[in-house]
């Protein structure tokens, strides 16, 4: 059984991907945080994000686990374990330059197929449905409006320590946006006989009955 969950970013998608595995005793991908891995690493190295091929050797030299861990989804790059230093504001810029790279994808696409076969899983991301496993069980399109997805990534970052300024944060997700719906290479969108949630007013519960009842049906 293969999940699809993509969306753009602050939608929610991670804590409703994390829930359903965790209900279900899937086992959960991660596919940003890979692309976080990788421009994490390749930075850490100095490499230049900006070049393909180089950014593309990072990636093929990192393995990747995924394991829950009291309750967290850790990511595991060579065996060893990332966590907050993924997470923050500059990683997350970088990801989206690295993930723009047809070569990094190529790599990285090949791995999520390789993860997610291993064992029932939800996948997270934003060509899940699309691109990675265009042949899922279940493709969901979760989303939420701009402001509403501005303002949960500042109390998230309040909460981790990190100085928030709303509109800053609100333009960054614009861009993000723009930038991932119109790359050439697997752009966000729904898939054809995908199914779009918007969570903008919902709450996690009712976004997670809505997917178990899609699920029961696939059953």
């Amino acid at each position: 059984m293969i999940v699809a969950i993509d969306g753009p970013a602050g939608a929610g998608k991670s804590t409703v991907a994390r829930e359903l595995a965790r209900r279900r005793g899937f086992q959960l991908v991660d596919t940003g945080a890979m692309y976080r891995a990788v421009a994490y690493e390749a930075a850490k190295a100095g490499v230049d994000l900006q070049n393909p091929e180089a950014v593309a050797e990072v990636a093929e030299s990192l393995d990747f686990e995924f394991s829950f861990v009291d309750g967290e989804n850790v990511i595991y790059c060579n065996g060893r374990p990332l966590h907050d230093e993924i997470r923050i504001a500059k990683v997350s810029r970088n990801a989206s330059i690295v993930s723009a790279h047809p070569k990094v994808r190529t790599v990285l696409v090949e791995q999520q197929r390789r993860v997610g076969r291993e064992r029932p899983s939800v996948l997270e991301g934003r060509d899940i449905g699309t691109v990675v496993f265009p042949d899922a069980d279940l493709k969901v399109f979760i989303t939420a409006a701009p402001e509403v997805r501005a303002q949960r990534r500042v109390e998230q970052m309040s909460e981790q320590g990190q100085e928030a300024d709303y509109q800053r944060v609100l333009d960054e997700i614009v861009e993000r946006d723009r930038r991932d719906r119109k790359r050439e290479i697997a752009p966000l969108r729904l898939a054809d006989d995908g199914v779009q949630i918007d969570t903008s007013n919902l709450g996690i519960e009712e976004v997670i009955a809505e997917i178990e009842e899609l699920l029961e049906d696939k059953d």
